[in-house]
């Protein structure tokens, strides 16, 4: 059975060629996206028994989601298929000062119209031990809001580990509704993946300053702290991003822990593709708890997974861990290897 669950919305994505604009192109590249299936297919290329759970279209669009994550290994079992569509998703990837540009198209999705008798958690759930999703799913619906936080409830009854990325997307919901409705599932969460923005928005926790060169760690512990104290989490992961431009940023991570308050190295990446490096740092996470790592080295290989990523066509982390782990102890060369 598998041994991690994610549940969420796998969309169709969209996107012009190379860097043209959206409209400069006459043809879009198609591949498959969303939070939740991004961490299952970077575990199932760490080796993890990872299985996807979502509600899809009965047509051949929403059996193509299905046949595109099994290419990596992904376990579709538990996905149910029924009425509405599959979302979409356009991305104008940025360059230099130009942003890069996300347009939404997913009103009326299949997962959207999901119902609480759509997910048998009890059979989902059997040899389960992480589950994870996003703040991103209870924002499609209140339905999935509620079967969200029921999810939670069931794994945490059950000893699962939850691991929860607050994900705030404020293109789909307000942030005053998003924290109403994440700090309820945050009560049934063991591991909590965000940022100092998120945790500001949605629950007013700030950060004193946010200088990336001369982080303030007092400050960051602090903002940890505060969610860990509110929401009594085992460990708090902060990803930390220093935008330069949309081609060049700064990449570190700070976790806490009853271990203590660990900080990664800092990263400077020359992006190909960012879509998706936050996921990828959840996997890291992940495959950290799993693999028993302590918490410097569960960190260090998050934030190393989440580097690879940038430099990766789509939404998919499309590295091994043996690469993943050769990055985190310091193999950054780029020389070509033979």
């Amino acid at each position: 059975m598998p041994k991690v669950i994610t549940f969420g919305e796998i969309m169709l994505r969209l996107a012009p060629e190379g860097f043209l604009r959206f409209v400069q192109a006459d043809k879009f590249g198609a591949s498959y996206s969303g939070a939740e299936a991004n961490v299952a297919v970077s575990l199932a290329n760490f080796g993890i028994d990872t299985a996807f759970v979502t509600r899809l279209a009965e047509n051949e669009i929403g059996q193509c989601a299905v046949n595109y994550l099994r290419r990596f290994g992904v376990g579709t079992q538990f996905i149910v298929r029924g009425s509405g569509r599959t979302g979409l998703y356009y991305l104008e990837k940025g360059a230099g000062s130009r942003a890069s540009k996300v347009i939404y198209d997913r009103a009326g999705s299949a997962v959207s119209l999901s119902s609480a008798r759509d997910y048998d958690w009890d059979r989902i759930f059997d040899g389960c031990q992480i589950f994870m999703l996003s703040g991103i799913t209870p924002a499609l619906s209140e339905s999935l809001a509620e079967i969200c936080l029921q999810a939670c409830k069931i794994a945490q009854e059950k000893g699962i580990t939850v691991v929860f990325d607050l994900n705030y997307r404020k293109k789909l919901w307000t942030a005053e509704a998003a924290g109403r409705t994440m700090g309820q599932i945050c009560r049934h969460v063991d591991i909590c993946i965000t940022n100092e923005e998120d945790a500001s928005l949605l629950f007013g926790i700030k950060c004193p300053q946010k200088d990336f060169d001369n982080l303030n760690l007092e400050g960051y512990r602090e903002v940890a702290g505060r969610l860990q104290e509110l929401f009594s989490f085992k460990k708090v992961c902060i990803t930390l991003r220093e935008s330069k431009s949309a081609s060049v940023n700064g990449w570190a991570g700070l976790m806490l822990s009853h271990e203590g308050f660990n900080q990664s190295k800092k990263y400077e990446i020359h992006i190909v593709d960012r879509v998706g490096a936050g996921d990828a740092f959840t996997a890291g996470i992940i495959y950290g708890e799993l693999n028993k790592m302590t918490s410097q080295n569960q960190l260090d290989f998050a934030v190393a997974a989440g580097c690879l990523k940038h430099s990766i066509e789509g939404d998919f982390n499309m590295v091994s861990a043996d690469e993943v782990l050769a990055l985190a102890s310091g193999q950054a060369g780029g020389r070509v290897q033979r």
